[in-house]
């Protein structure tokens, strides 16, 4: 059934006739007349009673008005969904990420997001490093990847968003004789624990690892976090979240310095109006994040 049919059907039940509908529609009479022929016959019904000078329903009118009726509040309802996700008033935006940049940049990310659009919903999933980011994004389970933008995305659009210093973090105790900066070669011999289970970060730390200086191997970061609180061992991770998660713990830059790309991703192509709220947002108050 078509939805102008239906309009017009309801506007002859509220104005009681063709000659007012078609004025309130804008139309001619003959041509709401024969768009209501048309919708009879489509229905094999017969929708008014034509005898006096007033139509009114039938049975099968009444029963037809209430559904249409509903139709059209389903219809108006719809359309101010519609308006409010384009308006960025409602609506949702999905982003990926991974355990190493799960505090910082994400956390400040949706923060400044969230203030400039309360109404919009924002879901974080994880995902097994880059390759999972990159993944999720291919099979459409999120738009927006929160990455190390030093990992090739090939077939993506990335968006450079900051640096993330790397640092020693470690529990007082194990840092008495630790200069700062402490060289790479230094790290080598200080107990580490640390997410070896990502590639990526694995290969990143790559020139921090002696022999048997990693300790733990955790994919979890609070636990890494309490592990370097008690002392079991130190960790590298971003200055930011050593100083947010780990306030007891001393922290030494490292020598060289040791940066992290972090960047977005996202597939090619048009973005919902979420998603482009959430990458202009990142773009021009994130890198402060």
């Amino acid at each position: 059934m078509d939805l102008h049919l239906v309009t017009y059907f309801v506007a002859v039940v509220d104005h009681g006739g063709i000659t007012k509908a078609a004025q309130a529609l804008y139309i001619s009479q003959p041509s709401l007349s024969q768009a209501i022929r048309t919708l009879e016959r489509r229905l094999d019904t017969t929708l008014f009673d034509r005898t006096g000078r007033r139509l009114t329903l039938t049975a099968e009118g009444r029963a037809l008005e209430v559904a249409a009726r509903r139709i059209l509040a389903d219809v108006d309802r719809a359309k101010q969904k519609v308006a409010a996700v384009r308006d960025l008033e409602a609506g949702r935006v999905e982003i990926v990420t991974f355990s190493a940049f799960s505090v910082h940049p994400v956390v400040a990310l949706v923060q400044q997001f969230r203030s400039r659009y309360p109404g919009i919903t924002v879901n974080v999933s994880d995902a097994d490093g880059p390759a999972g980011v990159h993944a999720a994004l291919r099979r459409g389970e999120a738009e927006i990847g929160v990455t190390d933008m030093s990992v090739e995305h090939a077939g993506m659009i990335t968006v450079p968003l900051l640096e993330q210093e790397m640092v020693l973090a470690m529990h007082p105790d194990l840092a008495t004789d630790v200069p700062d900066p402490v060289t790479r070669a230094r790290v080598r011999s200080i107990p580490l624990v640390l997410d070896l289970g990502s590639r990526a970060n694995a290969a990143r730390v790559g020139e921090l690892l002696g022999e048997q200086n990693v300790v733990v191997d955790c994919a979890h970061p609070a636990a890494i976090w309490e592990f370097v609180t008690r002392g079991t061992a130190a960790t590298v991770v971003s200055r930011p979240v050593a100083q947010q998660r780990m306030p007891g713990a001393v922290v030494r830059s490292l020598d060289p310095p040791f940066m992290r790309p972090v960047g977005l991703v996202l597939r090619p192509g048009e973005p919902s109006p979420a998603a482009a709220a959430f990458l202009a947002s990142a773009t021009t108050d994130g890198r402060e994040a």
